[in-house]
């Protein structure tokens, strides 16, 4: 009868692991230690192909070096590959959030590499005499060289999509711009009517306002292309040949294509995370623009015959169990929320960027969860917003109109023709007698036609 457990021995002690699984015994005790959140490494396959990347890199420069056999080298990059490809993602269990600064990540990946790499060579899980997880995958490494080279490597991907995300936005929001481009309607301040403007010239400035967060992303991204891959354990290349660090760090480009380079003091970048911090402050600043931006879709569209309602959101869900036809502007609310959320995790980067102590920061995990979690939220919020909501948003011209003809607003474009205070004059007349401002101009004897070319 196959067995369903196999045992393994640490420094620990025994440990009892399924027998299918590529995991060894230090992955196994990180995933009984830390039923945190619920959430795996794989949920971000963009960790899992980072390690897998590093981990190809390090073996291609221990083989350069003559410390890893050819053989051993070989296996390894080929299990690598298949990771990269997306295979053996299930293998990679540990929670996100953990004790021991990423150990337990680096110790997941070095294990199933180690074992899928002994299967290639007609071995069972666990023999690691043929390769050893320590020795061959982890050679001239440290978790905290490793993994806070990984987890740049995958915001660094997330940052891409996230870039195209918000890309795509701008442009369906400068398309609304356009086709409103000829709707006059009503400018406001502090919620209150201040002076004329066009539909199009709101939308432009939604997608204004969001472009030039494309270009601070990626500026702030070429950040996180500074590794410390060849540092080891606190940045003074203990246990790395010589000439190793260099000569991974360029394998490592080629893999990734990405310009990386190593850091030019390695010490302090095993325990520095302000490229995080600098990166973490660019998302809160999407974020904020998009809730505000979310805002006035929502006032803009209220009503929508008691509000303002000068535009029409698609309706795509049922607004009420018990109001009849209710519909609700649920595409901004949502948007809303993610960015209080990706707010509030900006917090938790800050802080854990500033509990680094002395040579290392062992809070990178949250760090890493949190920058992934606000990057993969804001990247789906921002496309369900472009292509469920703006595409399909109507202009209420009619609406627009009326407002803006009922309104008191072209009273600021009159100061320059009659004065600030004959302005006020008709402006209070015309609330006072609930007229027109032209009406107010004609009971004073204001000829119409200073009202011609107004905007």
């Amino acid at each position: 009868m196959a067995l369903t457990q196999r045992t393994e021995h640490d420094s620990l002690g025994a440990i009892e692991i399924s027998a299918h699984a590529a995991w060894g015994s230090q992955t196994q005790r990180a995933i009984e230690n830390f039923p945190i959140t619920g959430i795996p490494i794989s949920h971000y396959p963009q960790i899992v192909i980072a390690l897998a990347q590093v981990k190809m890199a390090c073996a291609a420069a221990n083989r350069e070096l003559g410390v890893l056999a050819a053989e051993k080298a070989e296996a390894i990059t080929a299990v690598c590959a298949e990771i990269i490809a997306g295979q053996h993602h299930n293998h990679f269990r540990v929670d996100v959030i953990q004790g021991g600064a990423g150990t337990s990540t680096n110790m997941n990946a070095n294990e199933v590499i180690a074992n899928l790499a002994i299967r290639r060579m007609g071995r069972e899980f666990g023999d690691y005499a043929a390769i050893h997880p320590n020795d061959d995958v982890n050679r001239s490494q440290s978790t905290n060289d490793v993994y806070p080279t990984a987890i740049r490597l995958a915001a660094l991907a997330q940052s891409a999509a996230l870039v195209s995300a918000l890309s795509h936005l701008v442009a369906v929001f400068r398309a609304k711009g356009d086709e409103f481009s000829t709707i006059r309607k009503v400018g406001r301040t502090q919620l209150q009517d201040a002076v004329p403007m066009s539909l199009g010239d709101e939308f432009r400035s939604f997608a204004h306002t969001l472009a030039e967060d494309v270009d601070r992303i990626r500026e702030l991204s070429r950040l996180l292309t500074e590794v410390n891959l060849g540092g080891t354990a606190i940045g003074t290349r203990v246990n790395a040949p010589d000439g190793y660090g260099p000569l991974a760090v360029d394998h490592l480009a080629r893999i990734t294509g990405l310009p990386l380079s190593a850091a030019s003091d390695l010490i302090e970048a095993s325990s520095d995370l302000g490229a995080f911090v600098m990166f973490s402050g660019a998302l809160k600043r999407v974020a904020i623009k998009l809730s505000k931006i979310c805002n006035d879709l929502r006032l803009l569209s209220s009503g929508p015959r008691a509000g303002l309602g000068e535009i029409v959101l698609p309706p795509v869900q049922a607004g009420s169990s018990i109001m009849p036809g209710k519909v609700n502007p649920v595409i901004p609310e949502v948007v809303n929320q993610i960015c209080f959320q990706a707010i509030g995790n900006d917090l938790v980067v800050t802080m854990a960027a500033e509990a680094g102590q002395l040579q290392l920061n062992a809070m990178e995990p949250v760090l890493f969860y949190k920058i992934m979690e606000t990057m993969t939220t804001l990247d789906a919020g921002m496309r369900v917003l472009a292509d469920r909501c703006v595409a399909g948003i109507r202009a209420d011209a009619r609406r627009c109109a009326e407002l803006l003809d009922g309104s008191l607003v072209l009273a600021t474009a009159l100061v320059p023709l009659i004065g600030y205070d004959a302005a006020t004059r008709l402006s209070k007349l015309a609330l006072a007698e609930g007229i027109t401002l032209r009406e107010a101009a004609l009971a004073q004897g204001i000829d119409e036609a200073v009202f011609e070319g107004l905007r």
